[in-house]
Order: C-alpha cells, then structure tokens, then sequence
C-alpha cells in the first residue's frame, strides 16, 4: 500500500488519494501496523541559534465575554506585542498540562487529531510595537518566539530564500504601515507516525480548527483576521522560510497551508507580503523523529497535487448569509475561559447528556455564515453541509436531520440522498434556521458503527457527520480539496467552543466509515462526500488524570 498513485492530472491526484484512504466496514485505510508510543514524535518544533523571545502571559486575566468575542463588541487594541502575545496564547498556546501515571502530555487551544500536532505558526511583522521587524516561529511550549528572520538596514547582501523570492515589498525602507501576518504550515509526519496514509486529511482538519482558534482569539483583541487569498505555495513558504533546504537538514519538512492578515477592527487591511529585503535568517529546525518506522509517499503526491498557485483562494462568492438575524449567543463567561477550558471528551454520559432544545438550535444558529467570528475570516461560500444523528434533545424527535449552509443547497442535497427522506422542519425551531428532518428514528447504533464503532458517537446528545460539495468543486481547483476541509475543521471548532460555552463538550472524529455512511444515505459517485464527523454531550471525567498549569512557574 506504500505504492504512488497513478499519474494524472491534479484533481484526478486529489479525488483518487480520497478514495484510497477512505476506511470501510471491511478495511481501514493504510496506516501503520504497530505504535511504539515511547518513540512518538517530538509534539515541538525549535530553530536552535535562533534568537528568542519570551512573551507575557495575559489571558487569565483577560475579562472580554464570550458573548463579546463572537458578537465583535471589543474595542480594538494596537498592533504591539503584548496582543500578538495574547492571540498566540489563545489560539496556539498551552491550555494545561495532563498527567496520568508516569505519562505527561501537553493540551493546547488550539485542537488536534490524536493531539498530534502538525500545526506550525509563524508571525511576520512590521511596524509592531514592541516586537522586531521579521519572521518568527511560534514554540508553544515555551510561549515564546524564535526570530528566524531579521531586516538589517543597510550595506549587507541579501539572503534570499532558496526559491528566489525576497521579502523586499514587506520589510522594504523606509518602513510602510503596521504589518501582522501569521503564516501556518504542517509537519505530516506527526499525523503519519500515528495514521498513515490518511494522516493529511488530519492537517487539513486541524488547519481549519486552527484557523478559528486565530479569528476567535483576535476578536478577543478586537482584531480581524482575514485569510489572504491569491499567495502562492511557493511564496508563503520562502516568507515563513521554510524553503530553506540547508535549515533544515535531516529534520521533517513543513508544507505551507495558508496566511492570516490581522488588524485592529476599523483599520485597513494589511497589504499581503511579496518577499523580502536584505536580512539575516537564523536558526536549524529540531529533528521530531530520529528513527521513523513507515513511509507514505501519496501523502508528498497528494500534497504536490493540491499545493496553492496565485490563482487559488480566489473567493467565489460572499461567505455570509445576509438575511440572518444578528446572533446573541446564550452562554455567559468570559471568552479566556472558554477556550483555555475547552476539552476534547474522551468519553460521555449517556444519561447526562440530555440537551434542551433551546441549546441545541443556539448550536446551530452559531454554524450559520454570518459576518461575525469565525466566519468573516472566511471569503468563501458554505460548502459544509452538516447532517446531525440527534439522540437525546429534550423537544426534538431523536434521528437524522440535515444543515444546508447555502441557498440552493437543499435542493441539491434532495437531489442527492435517499428518496424517501422527509424533508420537515424540525419543530420548534427558528424560522432562520433550515434544519430538516429527514427521518425519524432511533439513530444511536447507526452513529456509533459509521463511526468507527466508537461509543462517543452514540452516548452523546447528537453526532454530526458534515457533507461536503466534493467532486466539482476539487475538478474546478485541486487546491479546494485542503480548503473543504479547513471549512469542516472550522465548523468543528465552532461546535467545540460553543458547547464548551454552554456546559457540554464536545469531540472531533476522523475515523469513521466513508462509503458505508453514504450509501446509507442513499448517496452514489463523489459528488458529496463527508469530511469530518463530530460530536457533543457531557463528558465523563477521569479522576485518574491530573491537571497541571499550562506555564508553570511563569507569572504574566
């Protein structure tokens, strides 16, 4: 199974690697036969030599409602230091650390599958008060920054990235505006180690929690934070610097997924980068894992095939629906709180796990597209469509309901799935709402075998399997494959905080059974095809495990 796919066009790359890494009641998708969890890679990257920085810690004492963060009621901070320090210890940080026996292991905001980690953050700055013009990669361990890059002023030669491009237009004298960035990338090997061949479906999900943890954690600040769209693969890894082969040497690569402009509410939006000036890189990246067991060459193909060209990212249509009503989310707290406390459960109670019928269409009202955290970060049409198994809602008849996102996506999705689905509004709900009940029916063991067999998927107040507009929006830009999956990561992300919010918690879960779960739904060819599924109810703690301080010893 090591074997590459046949050669063919990017798209034909793209769908083939889909369905060969697709899991079945018959069969899991290639992976590794064995795990020595003592050898797990290094869940950390560091550039030794790099000149480092520690940042303050601030979000415990951060008093902005999680009401106000997804409203966007938050007077805007400046560009200094201290914000960038704070969006980074909301979105990328350390939330605690967990240990149980002799195991310890980090738990960060920002989640991850099998608490992996392939997600890499580099800030790019210019004009920042308090922080350096240049490049700097984010540790999280250490919540600090590496400088990678540094402007110098005058008389050197510069030191260009091994691609050729220069960071000449962002760091160029005299110094322009203000400029925040964050450029993020994936180490596939921390996925791989664990989940072979499917493990890049994983990065592209975490690329989308990730990408809400940013939006979310710069409305805490006030800040937008607006995927830049029309930059290149190859741009966004010389900005990062990760294209410098000598760097790295015998240490993992990082794929370059995409960049985030930040700005103070109100403000214009920062002019994308373009390449670089005269300036000195500094810095060689940590090997994670010395002796790796396995190879998965489609992972690299698949990669390759869907990488970023100028064209890419260009936004089809507006993101938002404009006739939705202006959300007031239910839940109290402060916004810090909710996210440095979110958890992925490990496991529910079923009897607890009843949810009123109220929190459940909060939920949902928070997957809509509004112009509002997280989804003005985004410039795309929903192409999400998420079904919810509802299994214990108080009000709500348990079985298989249907989200269209879209206008002209109900239509589409009758169109597709069984004949015989009803197609009802669920009572009680709101009317800006579209949810529909499609069948009704004890859905509980449905959930939990399409799911892997697991029983989170069926203790839980509802499971989520999202469907996405799949084979014609890959044909028209191999480069969607990894967007429909950030779009899924990120309507997951919503589901963690808010019902995190609202007292619930819930899980992500990317091992389910792709082809059985559509032809359940009567689903034929790739037109749609489901992404992610998820889950929400109320957790069952384990005593065992203890909690310890994300930063230990470190005042802020």
């Amino acid at each position: 199974m090591n074997a590459l796919l046949p050669p063919a066009r990017p798209y034909e790359v793209a769908l083939a690697y889909h369905m060969r890494t697709k899991h079945s009641l018959k069969a899991y998708a290639a992976g590794p036969e064995t795990l020595d969890w003592d050898m797990q890679p290094n869940p950390f990257r560091e550039f030794e030599g790099a000149p480092r920085i520690a940042l303050p810690l601030a979000a415990e004492r951060l008093e902005v409602s999680f009401a106000d963060m997804v409203a966007g009621r938050v007077s805007p901070a400046p560009l200094h230091l201290a914000g960038v320090a704070l969006l980074l210890e909301l979105s990328f940080g350390l939330a605690a650390w967990k240990q149980l026996g002799p195991d310890r292991w980090a738990l960060r905001c920002n989640p991850s599958s099998g608490n992996l980690h392939p997600t890499e953050a580099y800030v790019l700055a210019q004009g920042v008060t308090g922080l350096a013009d240049g490049v700097h990669h984010y540790v999280s361990r250490d919540h600090a920054l590496e400088q990678r890059f540094s402007r110098r002023t005058g008389g050197s030669v510069a030191v260009a990235s091994a691609s050729g491009f220069v960071m000449e237009q962002y760091f160029s004298p005299p110094p322009g505006p203000a400029r925040l960035h964050l450029a993020l990338s994936s180490i596939h090997w921390r996925e791989a180690w664990k989940y072979g061949e499917r493990a890049f479906r994983y990065c592209q999900l975490d690329l989308g929690h990730a990408l809400a943890a940013v939006r979310y954690a710069a409305a805490c600040l006030g800040w937008t934070a607006t995927l830049v769209d029309g930059v290149d693969s190859a741009t966004l890894a010389a900005l990062a610097g990760i294209d410098r082969a000598g760097d790295f040497g015998g240490a993992e690569r990082e794929d370059p997924d995409l960049l985030i402009a930040l700005a103070p509410a109100g403000a214009e939006r920062p002019v994308a980068p373009d390449g670089a000036v005269e300036g000195r890189w500094a810095g060689k990246a940590n090997v994670l894992d010395r002796h790796p067991l396995y190879r998965w060459p489609v992972i690299d193909q698949v990669s390759r095939a869907t990488e970023a060209g100028s064209a890419s990212g260009a936004f089809d249509e507006p993101a938002a629906g404009a006739a939705l009503p202006a959300r007031v989310p239910a839940a109290a707290g402060r916004a810090a709180g909710t996210i440095l406390g979110r958890r992925s459960a490990q496991r529910f109670t079923a009897k607890g796990s009843t949810m009123p019928r109220e929190t459940f269409f909060d939920l949902l009202d928070a997957l809509l597209p509004r112009a509002s955290a997280p989804f003005d970060a985004w410039g795309f049409a929903p192409r999400i469509h998420p079904l919810f198994f509802v299994h214990r809602v108080d009000g709500l008849v348990p079985g298989l309901y249907a989200l269209p996102r879209r206008d002209g996506a109900e239509a589409a999705l009758r169109a597709a799935l069984r004949t015989d689905f009803q197609w009802t509004a669920a009572e009680g709900c709101p009317a800006h709402i579209p949810l529909r009940r499609l069948v009704e029916t004890d859905c509980r063991g449905i959930a939990r075998t399409v799911s892997c067999h697991q029983a989170i998927a069926s203790d839980s107040s509802f499971a989520v399997a999202m469907l996405s507009e799949f084979e014609a929006t890959v044909s028209a830009d191999p480069w969607r494959y990894r967007q429909l999956h950030w779009e899924a990561g990120l309507l997951g992300h919503v589901l963690y905080l808010e019902a995190e919010a609202a007292g619930y918690r819930g899980t992500g879960i990317g091992c389910y059974f792709d082809d059985d779960l559509h032809q359940l739904l009567g689903l034929e060819g790739a037109a749609f095809q489901s992404l992610y599924h998820f889950t929400v109810g109320r957790a069952a703690l384990d005593d065992r495990i203890t909690t310890e301080p994300a930063y230990p010893g470190r005042a802020g």
